[in-house]
């Protein structure tokens, strides 16, 4: 809500006003409310001479609220009420609740009102009155949207939206398309929602002809989620269309400048100003390469770049810096791609762009540049993994065809790693000297994969003997490491495009630590340039919420901590034999406990409709923890937390009353007796338990807890292996009787790119 005093500057009324007429006789008030109603008649009578309705086409006679866009005019002033009068306008009392809602929330864009070249008061007001709200919208993290382009001999608006349809799980707000014609020359179709409502207004494709085009699906960054916004965007002259993945972080600046020379906009977006910017150029230069290279010295930030111009009828142009951007060839034409599943139907041969390459795609081939538009020769690779496996297969959810999926991917991450009873790391160059000589390692990961750091750490110094400090990869570089030539920093990502940790990497290299990086993605940025890499061999995941991949981190990151301390010596032969020999196992026992669901769905059935869930566990149950909570609260929507069980006293346990849920993880069979103390202390203070252990503890932990689950037994460094995967079905069963996008949860998406 507004503060009072933010509310009375948009009514014009200060606070002693507002005192003063709490004080006034009746009949003040009455003439109060009587001029109160004027206002609001005058407001309505301005609402309703400023309306625009929807323009006729093909979409006209869709309900509103299934394409999810506003009706506010496009020269809509930012006065809450007035806006809130507008978007009152739409069709059901849900909607207008959210349009409430948004009406304070539109505090926090002001920045961009006072860029599009508004002067007002109220708004100035607002952001010397809370600048934090301004920092905020400057600085927040956002998410990577998802980018295809075609040049070839076939309609290109169909594989368009195809290529959009297998991009989906990236998460997004709204669609677009842009296709060249000889004869309409660009087409620009966009709206605001899911992907349907853009392929239902152009049926499917049929009604843009041309076989050269854009598409784009959006993550709102600058500016609201609306028609206007979403991509493609498109010059002044309407000459020249645009997508963009990233952040321009000097847009304000671009855009006063090209305002001053009279250029106008239509959105609120950064990437508006780089098609106006490009077209200024190509104004003066009359050749789109070097405007385009001319517009990317100016500009400050990350940027993947897909752009068509009416005036090159065979060519899309591409560019990237610190946002991935493939290159895909096939029979029927090229392709770019932010994703491998975007073209994997059409290709499997691939580039990978670099930054500051630029790229000119056409039917016939594609021709690579670096910043100083010197031709690049690209090596070609072969995406080895089947089509299928950006399908469901028969499953009701991406989701849980991962879970089911994590034996094989376990067993193709590991098997190929052990020969003879040893740890094999092949092309890895971390040679015994080096690796005596390491005094302190350094884990950066983000999300899950810092969950899977934080497991690693344990299991490695319990192994190595060497301090390991895990640290999000958002705050490595703010942080003031103390790295040296000594230190080995491990780079965790399932994308290797995490713009956060692509950072932290470079700047651990810059200060001369050695970095091992291990990632999913072959060829991804920071596969490229870590020192050595290891790949998971999950193959694509496609669900949000990670489940496969988080699995294989977690077991090679368990190999390569093995393998440096028979490196050191550190862990004794019997040991390191029995870890090997379970760790061979546990692709079988993962598959018999995904084969017997009935327990976890049941639990889920009966706890589904708490509102707070606490997990607690000890050492690496905590540590397990913090993924099961996670992945409850990701696709759920339940608000959950992991707390290490010692700490309850500390604070945690005033927040159990009567009701609560508390998942008590005893796994880890060192410690047993105490996480059986700690269900013992949550079960006086009212709480519910579900406690997670092992077949072993099953019957002694029932005597206490209400519910309990239980998972094959393993050597303790690798049961959270087996446990996360009942902590992910928990939360998948939990969010299915909750009626959630399980795919596709609300404001997430795969992957960040960009800080």
């Amino acid at each position: 809500m507004l503060h009072p005093a933010h509310r009375a500057a948009y009514n014009g009324i200060d606070q002693a006003d507002l005192r003063g007429r709490k004080a006034r006789s009746p009949l003040r008030r009455a003439a109060a409310d009587a001029d109160k109603r004027k206002r609001r008649t005058e407001r309505r009578v301005w609402a309703a001479a400023h309306h625009t309705a929807p323009a006729p086409g093909p979409d006209s006679g869709r309900d509103d609220e299934e394409r999810g866009v506003s009706k506010i005019s496009a020269d809509a002033p930012p006065y809450p009420r007035v806006r809130t009068q507008l978007t009152n306008m739409r069709a059901t009392a849900k909607q207008r609740g959210c349009d409430r809602d948004k009406s304070d929330r539109w505090l926090r864009v002001c920045p961009f009102e006072l860029a599009r070249g508004g002067n007002y008061p109220a708004v100035k007001l607002i952001a010397r009155a809370a600048p934090r709200y301004v920092n905020r919208t400057i600085q927040e993290d956002y998410y990577m949207c998802g980018i295809i382009g075609f040049a070839g001999r076939e309609s290109a608006a169909p594989i368009l939206l195809d290529g959009l349809a297998r991009m989906e799980y990236r998460g997004y707000d709204s669609a677009g398309v842009a296709v060249r014609s000889e004869t309409q020359g660009l087409q620009i179709r966009k709206s605001k929602g899911r992907l349907k409502v853009l392929s239902d207004m152009i049926h499917g494709g049929e009604d843009l002809d041309g076989t050269l085009g854009i598409g784009h699906t959006r993550w709102a960054t600058h500016g609201e989620p609306n028609d206007v916004n979403a991509h493609p965007h498109v010059s002044e002259s309407g000459n020249i269309a645009l997508v963009h993945n990233g952040i321009i972080e000097n847009y304000l600046e671009i855009k006063e400048s090209l305002l001053q020379k009279g250029v106008k906009f239509t959105s609120d977006t950064d990437s508006e100003v780089v098609v106006q910017l490009l077209e200024f150029y190509y104004d003066e230069t009359h050749n789109m390469l070097d405007a385009l290279s001319r517009a990317l010295h100016r500009i400050e930030g990350s940027y993947a770049f897909g752009i068509i111009c009416s005036d090159y009828p065979n060519a899309l142009i591409a560019a990237r810096k610190d946002s991935p951007l493939i290159l895909g060839y096939s029979k029927i034409g090229n392709f770019i791609a932010s994703d491998v599943t975007a073209v994997i139907k059409y290709t499997r041969e691939v580039a990978y762009m670099e930054d500051g390459e630029i790229a000119v795609v056409t039917d016939e081939g594609i021709d690579v540049f670096n910043s100083e538009l010197e031709p690049v020769e690209k090596s070609l690779r072969t995406v080895d993994w089947d089509v299928t496996a950006a399908e469901k297969g028969g499953f009701p959810h991406f989701m849980l065809k991962e879970i089911m999926e994590q034996p094989e991917a376990i067993r193709k991450t590991v098997f190929p790693r052990i020969r003879d009873g040893r740890v094999v790391l092949d092309n890895v160059k971390l040679t015994p000297e080096y690796v005596r000589g390491i005094s302190r390692v350094y884990i950066i990961a983000c999300g899950s994969s810092y969950h899977v750091g934080m497991v690693s750490k344990y299991n490695w110094e319990k192994l190595m003997r060497r301090p390991v400090e895990v640290v999000l990869a958002s705050e490595f570089r703010y942080c003031d490491p103390l790295v040296d030539e000594s230190t080995l920093v491990v780079i965790i990502s399932q994308s290797g495009e995490t713009l956060d940790t692509m950072a932290a990497m470079r700047e651990a290299k810059r200060r001369g630590a050695r970095t091992l990086s291990i990632v999913n993605v072959v060829g991804s940025s920071i596969a490229r340039e870590s020192d050595d890499v290891l790949y998971t061999w999950a193959g694509p995941e496609i669900a949000v919420a990670t489940t496969k991949a988080y699995s294989t981190q977690l077991v090679l990151m368990d190999l390569v901590g093995l393998y440096l301390a028979d490196v050191l010596g550190t862990v004794p032969q019997e040991e390191y034999n029995a870890i090997l020999t379970e760790m061979q196992a546990l692709p079988g026992k993962l598959q018999g406990l995904l084969e017997h669901t009935e327990d976890i769905q049941y639990f889920a059935s009966r706890y589904f409709n708490h509102n707070s869930i606490f997990f607690i566990g000890r050492n690496l149950d905590y540590a397990m923890g913090m993924e099961g909570s996670l992945k409850l609260k990701e696709i759920s929507y339940i608000h959950s937390e992991a707390y290490a069980s010692g700490e309850l006293k500390h604070g945690t346990i005033s927040l159990i009353e009567p009701g609560t849920l508390v998942v008590a993880l005893g796994t880890y069979a060192p410690l047993f007796d105490k996480a059986m103390s700690n269900v013992v202390e949550v079960k006086a203070r009212g709480a519910e338990v579900l406690a997670l252990t092992t077949e072993g503890f099953r019957e002694k932990m029932g005597k206490t807890a209400d519910s309990t689950i239980a998972v094959p037994l393993t050597h303790p460094v690798l049961q959270p292996s087996l446990g996360v995967a009942a902590l992910q079905l928990f939360a998948y069963y939990v969010a299915l009787q909750r009626g959630c996008d399980i795919d596709k949860p609300r404001n997430l998406a795969k992957s960040v790119t960009v800080e």
